[in-house]
């Protein structure tokens, strides 16, 4: 079974720029190696009979179909509005980019 030790994890630690303590690199390295081993683990269940998952309970989208459907004309959806310019919303510049 693959394990971290603390090497792994200081080079991990480096690599992610994270300070970490001597107490936080042998506790780390524990736990890193359990869920390294956890995971082997289920690789070794997982076969090709058993599909790829990502829930445990079935999932299916729920989509509503497109209709038309009356909505607000374009002076009505400008009409609170406090500024306006050619049909459209006015509003500030935020960054800093030309008009």
């Amino acid at each position: 079974m693959a394990t971290l030790d603390r090497s792994d994890v200081a080079r991990l630690a480096a690599l992610a720029r994270i300070d970490m303590t001597d107490d936080d690199l042998d506790r780390l390295s524990r736990q890193l190696s359990a869920i390294v081993e956890a995971v082997a683990q289920v690789a070794q269940v997982a076969g090709d009979d058993v599909p790829a998952t990502s829930h445990p309970i079935p999932m299916a989208n729920v989509y509503r179909p497109d209709e038309v459907r009356p909505s607000l004309s374009q002076a009505e959806a400008l009409s609170g509005a406090p500024v306006t310019e050619d049909g459209r919303f006015r509003v500030p510049q935020i960054l800093g980019e030309e008009a």
